[in-house]
């Protein structure tokens, strides 16, 4: 055991001893180590004014719609102009051009506002296509239509032409308009003439008082009239 505790004795005072390994270990790092430290103060001083990996650039909306890849958007909005100048909108909750190739965009959430002559008038869906190309929306599900001057139609789907101001049902209707109620199976309307066509199963019931026919006098008091169609 005292043999042992002399060797490692010894091998300290080695280490120990002037111009030893001791003293090589302290001279190298008593010049590496400022020279580490000095480096990491370069850093610290110079990365922020380094350039980084970040891109910056311009979309222009002419030349969005080339790409190959949909587009998706969320609270869309569109804006447009009818053949006689009339401005109309269309919001979404989302959009979707699944390919650059088509002008359909796939909507929910859809809310068109076209101006009239007298006021406007609002078309509401669940969901509805829009070909920004025709400048027509369709939408499959049940559609609200309302007029400033008291037009309100509910239909199972229908076809609306943003241009003309027109739109056709796909499925049966219901609606109240200033002369009375009807309901059909189909219909098509002209909402600028306020011409409705009904087809299929018509029925029609009209207020007294709200129609005046050739001859009659405003407000001409008339018993209510309900018409029928197979």
């Amino acid at each position: 055991m005292t043999l042992r505790a002399d060797q490692m004795r010894d091998r300290r005072q080695l280490f120990a001893a002037p111009g030893g390994q001791h003293d090589r270990l302290v001279r190298v790092l008593s010049v590496l180590l400022p020279a580490l430290i000095g480096a990491l103060l370069a850093v610290m001083l110079f990365a922020p004014l380094s350039p980084r990996g970040e891109i910056s650039f311009l979309l222009d909306r002419t030349k969005v719609a080339m790409v190959d890849d949909r587009m998706r958007a969320l609270g869309a909005l569109y804006r447009g102009e009818d053949d006689h100048g009339r401005g109309f909108s269309i919001t979404a909750g989302t959009a979707v051009q699944h390919s650059a190739a088509r002008q359909e965009i796939a909507m929910t959430d859809v809310t068109a506002r076209m101006l009239l002559d007298d006021g406007p008038a609002i078309v509401v869906a669940q969901t509805g296509t829009y070909d920004f190309g025709r400048q027509d929306i369709t939408a499959p599900g049940p559609v609200n239509i309302q007029t400033a001057d008291g037009w309100r139609m509910i239909t199972q789907g229908a076809g609306i032409d943003l241009n003309h101001r027109v739109m056709q049902s796909h499925g049966a209707v219901t609606g109240r308009i200033p002369t009375g109620t009807f309901s059909a199976d189909h219909f098509y309307a002209n909402l600028d003439t306020r011409e409705i066509r009904l087809d299929g199963h018509m029925r029609l019931h009209m207020v007294p008082g709200k129609l005046n026919l050739p001859g009659e006098q405003p407000g001409a008091d008339r018993h209510s009239k309900q018409v029928h169609q197979p």
